[in-house]
């Protein structure tokens, strides 16, 4: 038997795991239950020293494949799940599950099967178990636009799919929206640039994935009201281009107008990109000037709140908190009558503001949400106190008001499942 291990953070190689057979001879006891969505695979988590991790049977070749797949996704820093390890060489026992097995693929040797091993992705959800706990049109326009997103992301980083759907990506609160993860690569490559057939192809192969799956849940009568699945999976199509439209097109405009390269740098920053490159040309001879960004990176937001507080978030989650710091940096100009550098201003909203509201908050309050979107929610409840009051009610007063009357009664069951979908993973 042979184990790769990915990082040595994730230290598996537990004795106690019969690591040589098929992952259905497992004992029971060693499973986990989690949020878990349907798997072509056999799928089975289990927890080691406080953390959870998902096991998938597969070939060998497969299995490697994914796993160096997802390492290099990981690398460029694209929304995927954490590859962890890869048990390969699992000879001892498993050939004695051979006549165990009718799924496709389990006739082939059973001595050439692996065992990929990735970090479950805690607060993230399979579409599944928060579209039949209840969801909005609107919701699930958030769900269809981070998928949408993600896909983006993998093609600007020369990646094909090859196998976009809801059941192969997990959702994570970002700030009120959704943030979406790649959890399978079994049919994905990686390539320099990605040309637009192959990008139009992996779109085709989405629009049809996505259908099926809203069929499926249309057919369970899970969907909104009034929803039509194949319309929603057109959508999809509208949404990518759009997007990919304003991430990569060409601009054309005159010579004084050079501040609408400011505009379009803005815009894109507000998508969650950066521009490392810019290429300027003029055209028409000398009398207009070509804009095309030539070089574009993810998370803009986050970045850009991780270099001036450390803090580690979700692309909207930053965004939502660079605009409280923003706040707080003129809030801080103001009172003391000076200009306030940034880091400075970073450093006091961290310790005065940030850290005082979630220190006062119990970790069972807390459930599933991490502290950001903890704090996106606090900065919500004051935006309404302070809307009811016709005043600023203040962070200390909306944080204690929150605590009392959302997160005690969320806690007590008070809220429908509908209202608060991503709950916590229980061990069986």
């Amino acid at each position: 038997m042979k184990i790769q291990i990915h990082s040595p953070s994730h230290y598996i190689t537990d004795l106690r795991y019969p690591w040589s057979k098929h992952l259905t001879q497992w004992p029971p006891e060693l499973f986990v239950e989690v949020a878990r969505g349907i798997h072509r695979n056999v799928v089975r988590f289990i927890s080691n020293k406080g953390r959870v991790y998902a096991l998938k049977e597969l070939m060998t070749p497969i299995a490697r494949n994914e796993y160096n797949l997802l390492r290099e996704m990981e690398e460029m820093g694209l929304p995927v799940v954490e590859p962890v390890g890869l048990v390969t060489n699992r000879d001892e026992g498993v050939s004695q599950a051979r006549s165990s097995f009718s799924l496709v693929g389990d006739s082939m040797d059973m001595s050439n099967r692996a065992l990929l091993v990735t970090h479950y992705l805690e607060g993230a959800l399979p579409y599944r178990i928060i579209i039949q706990q209840g969801i909005t049109m609107e919701q699930l326009g958030q769900m269809l636009d981070a998928l949408v997103e993600l896909l983006a992301r993998l093609h600007l980083s020369g990646i094909y799919w090859g196998d976009c759907s809801l059941s192969n990506t997990l959702f994570r609160r970002d700030a009120g929206l959704m943030a979406a993860y790649l959890v399978d690569a079994e049919t994905s490559e990686i390539y320099p640039t990605l040309s637009d057939g192959q990008r139009a192809y992996d779109l085709e192969l989405a629009e049809l994935n996505l259908a099926g799956d809203l069929m499926d849940l249309e057919a369970a009568e899970q969907l909104p009201a009034g929803s039509d699945p194949v319309e929603l999976a057109n959508s999809v199509v509208d949404r990518y281009n759009k997007l990919w439209r304003e991430l990569t097109h060409d601009e054309i405009f005159e010579p004084e107008d050079q501040f609408k390269i400011e505009q379009r740098v803005r815009r894109l920053n507000d998508l969650g990109f950066d521009v490392e490159e810019m290429e300027i040309t003029t055209v028409d001879d000398g009398q207009r000037v070509r804009m095309v960004p030539r070089v574009v990176e993810h998370w803009h937001h986050r970045r850009r709140l991780n270099s001036l507080t450390g803090l580690q978030v979700q692309e909207n989650q930053a965004r939502r908190l660079l605009n409280d710091l923003s706040r707080y940096k003129a809030f801080l100009a103001e009172h003391e009558g000076r200009d306030i550098p940034e880091p400075v201003a970073a450093y006091r909203w961290l310790s005065e503001v940030f850290n005082p509201s979630l220190q006062s908050i119990s970790s069972d309050l807390k459930g599933s949400l991490d502290d950001a979107e903890v704090f996106h929610e606090i900065l919500e409840h004051r935006w309404y106190l302070s809307q009811a009051a016709g005043r600023d009610v203040g962070q200390a007063a909306a944080t204690e008001d929150y605590i009392n009357t959302v997160m005690k009664r969320r806690k007590a069951g008070v809220f429908k499942a509908g209202d608060d979908p991503f709950v916590k993973t229980t061990k069986r």
